[in-house]
């Protein structure tokens, strides 16, 4: 199907916006915002502290040195 501009221009969909509906939408979206938020993985800080220093141990073992 081939449509000209003046068409497209022309066309009104069968809705209309609303203050209603515009703020409902932006619930939403600032729901999904929270909820994607909320399953951000953040590891305990003694988790990662944890793991930097077997890191840094690995690291110094592969290099033959030790902790002093």
């Amino acid at each position: 199907m081939i449509v000209s501009y003046d068409t497209i221009k022309n066309m009104k969909p069968p809705y209309t916006i609303t203050d209603t509906i515009l703020f409902l939408v932006a619930s939403i979206s600032e729901k999904i915002g929270e909820i994607n938020a909320s399953h951000l993985y953040k590891p305990v800080t003694e988790l990662r502290k944890k793991n930097r220093i077997k890191t840094i141990q690995a690291s110094l073992e592969i290099e033959g040195n030790t902790v002093i």
